[in-house]
């Protein structure tokens, strides 16, 4: 007669102590033969399985022994064969269907049937409620343990890669991984200049180096995770709640955040063989419709679809925008040398009512950040001296923790605002001057992501109306273009127009403060 085997094993600790597959699987078979058995069969359960692959691998035995006739089950013991009531039905279910089936509790020394008595299956019922406890026990414990781990400040589980766990068990935590960090830094910057697709990033990535754990492509399911991801920035994310993590970071807020928005835009460039350097950024003045970018005999144009109600027929050559953009770019030159100097200088000189702004501000933050942090001290002494309940303490510190995240962010970001303020005006102004030099020399070493991102920068809106480029600036550079054109057309101060064609300060107006006024206040907007 034959019967199949079912081995088990509850936890890693009894596979390292002497309860594993192979021993279990060593003293059923000898039991079988013993009985006169033959075993075409056996099946391996390890807990260490997920819940709904153990399902799966339970209703397979079950489909197993219907489909080939086997009528004897033979396991090591009851908590072996199942832990819950379900199994335990299904089981009954399956005995009383068929007189000759039996399920052989080695251990237990018994043997289960259609007819077994009512003690028997009592001394069965009462050794699953048992596993059952043990299990639910169990779990509560594992969630008693999740909870104190995710109040440290470390997420209760393998980090994303990047990173990795050190230390013993019950003391392990969540460090950068140095071969790997690089790679996930790139990844977040390569995205967040919109010039990339999921699908796209994934092959890039690949080609630079990145694999999984098990050494393969990571697939761009799995890279939309990573970027959204909020370990990354400091927080653990455990069951749909956020609370704040003491992992170090090397991903900026500012950077996790514009990705966010990325992901969520419709303007982010879908996979495509052809890169062209318009794809995704133009639209159809008439309709809004996204231009379409395709190779015929090989030039490159762009044309409306249709898709609405729509009178365009141009095709546009892709060269003949592109001049166009180009000369857009020279119209920011600023064509007197003396004002351009007068200019930087001015927009230098502009931040020192922000400097005083900026020290009161942190002050007042760095006190805030240490009240937080005795708060923290506090209750978890609190807590310690069991005068305060767990949940009130994780509740407690976990409003304490975020409120402590936010300061910390904030003086993170005046931090950084103070050479930010020092330069930005500086650097958009300097930025729109050598606007065409660095399109150009990006075009030349064939840098399309390059040429790509430069656009975005400069223009929020491009649009064709008949071939013919119509475009609108960004918020710093529309503000900007403004101040050029206007000290350009001799609207700021009398210029005066020498014969080489260079604009000059007239003599009346060498001394005059208004350049320094106009341009301090304009980088006071160009900052926000």
């Amino acid at each position: 007669m034959k019967c199949l085997i079912l081995c088990r094993v509850s936890s890693k600790e009894q596979e390292e102590t002497g309860y594993s597959l192979p021993a279990q699987e060593k003293l059923l078979t000898a039991y079988a033969q013993k009985c006169g058995y033959e075993v075409p069969k056996a099946f391996y359960i390890s807990e260490s399985a997920g819940g709904k692959k153990q399902r799966e691998l339970f209703d397979e035995m079950m489909s197993f022994t219907k489909k080939n006739d086997i009528k004897i089950i033979v396991i090591e013991k009851a908590d072996r064969f199942t832990r819950n009531f379900k199994d335990s039905v299904m089981m009954y279910e399956w005995l009383e269907a068929d007189e000759q089936r039996q399920l052989h509790s080695v251990k237990d020394s018994l043997i289960l049937h259609k007819n077994s008595r009512s003690q028997e299956k009592l001394n069965w019922d009462i050794r699953v409620v048992f596993a059952k406890n043990y299990i639910d026990n169990l779990s509560e414990e594992v969630k008693k343990g999740q909870e104190e781990k995710i109040a440290q400040g470390w997420l209760p589980t393998k980090p994303p890669i990047g990173y990795k766990t050190i230390g013993e068990k019950g003391h392990k935590i969540h460090v950068i991984d140095e071969q790997r960090m690089p790679l996930i830094k790139r990844m977040f910057e390569l995205y967040a200049t919109g010039n990339y697709s999921l699908k796209k990033l994934a092959e890039t990535m690949y080609n630079e180096g990145l694999r999984n754990n098990e050494l393969n492509k990571i697939d761009k399911s799995r890279i939309h995770e990573h970027l959204t991801n909020p370990f990354y920035i400091g927080m653990n994310r455990w069951n749909d709640k956020l609370s704040v993590g003491k992992q170090e970071t090397f991903i900026s807020k500012e950077i996790f955040d514009k990705i966010h928005n990325l992901l969520r835009s419709k303007t982010t460039p879908k996979y495509s063989k052809h890169n062209y350097l318009f794809k995704g950024l133009a639209n159809c003045k008439e309709c809004g419709g996204q231009i379409t970018w395709e190779i015929q005999k090989g030039i490159i144009y762009g044309h409306c679809n249709h898709y609405r109600n729509c009178s365009q027929k141009t095709w546009s050559k892709e060269f003949e925008v592109e001049e166009q953009l180009l000369d857009v770019l020279e119209s920011f030159q600023m064509k007197s040398p003396k004002i351009a100097d007068w200019i930087r200088k001015a927009l230098k000189e502009s931040h020192q009512d922000e400097i005083t702004y900026r020290s009161s501000a942190v002050d007042e933050l760095n006190r805030k950040q240490e009240q937080l942090r005795q708060r923290l001290d506090k209750i978890y002494d609190d807590k310690l001296d069991n005068t305060i309940t767990q949940e009130f303490y994780t509740n407690k510190a976990q409003t304490y923790q975020t409120e402590l995240d936010n300061v910390s962010e904030a003086i993170k970001k005046h931090d950084n605002a103070n050479l930010k303020y020092y330069e930005l005006g500086v650097n958009i102004y300097d930025l729109s001057q050598r606007a065409k030099m660095i399109y150009l020399k990006a075009k030349q070493k064939m840098m399309l992501n390059e040429q790509r991102e430069l656009i975005r920068l400069m223009f929020s809106k491009l649009t064709l109306n008949e071939g013919k480029l119509a475009y609108e600036y960004t918020p710093a550079f529309k503000l900007l273009h403004k101040a050029v054109q206007a000290t350009n057309s001799s609207k700021l101060t009398n210029l005066n127009k020498n014969g080489s064609g260079i604009f000059e300060l007239s003599k009346e107006s060498e001394n005059t403060t208004q350049p320094d006024a106009y341009y301090s206040k304009l980088n006071t907007q160009l900052l926000g």
